[in-house]
């Protein structure tokens, strides 16, 4: 689609096997629907959002952001904190530093930041936030392991009393 349209397309997110996000310019994002729906992808739809996220097209908002974090301090992690850039552990506050600016621009590896943590020994997954989505993406990238969503008070201080008896 980048090469039809001359518009910047690119991978923004790998969800999970036979999902993913593109991002870019809006020509080349609606060609690039096109091409998946000619090529027999079950849904492609086009996002309701208003920027162009983990593209070359957010360069100018992560150059901001860069110096914004830069005063900002970062402590080593207790424990490792998966990175969805580079799908790796992240060990020291400058890790995380380059890393939260690294995503503006940069594809999201969640299929294989999940992978990792799993091939690393995690057996539970907990997922804050309005929804349970990456519980959902979990069971897609594999099935034997599950997602805990607290999305609300009382699902955290359920989970808090289910873990202390």
């Amino acid at each position: 689609a980048s090469q039809q349209t001359g518009g910047v397309l690119v991978l923004a997110n790998d969800n999970c096997p036979g999902q993913i996000v593109i991002s870019g310019e809006n020509t080349a994002i609606d060609a690039g629907i096109e091409l998946a729906k000619e090529a027999g992808a079950r849904r492609a739809v086009k996002l309701a959002v208003s920027i162009a996220a983990h593209s070359p097209l957010m360069e100018s908002a992560s150059a901001e952001f860069q110096d914004a974090l830069k005063g900002i301090g970062f402590s080593e992690p207790a424990i490792p904190i998966y990175a969805n850039v580079t799908a790796a552990p992240l060990m020291s506050g400058q890790a995380i530093r380059e890393e939260l600016n690294n995503q503006l621009t940069q594809s999201v590896r969640w299929t294989e930041s999940v992978q990792a943590m799993i091939a690393a020994g995690a057996e539970h997954f907990i997922e804050f936030g309005p929804k349970d989505v990456l519980s959902g993406l979990l069971r897609r990238i594999d099935r034997s392991k599950k997602g805990v969503p607290l999305n609300s008070v009382d699902s955290l201080k359920q989970f808090i009393e289910s873990a202390t008896t």
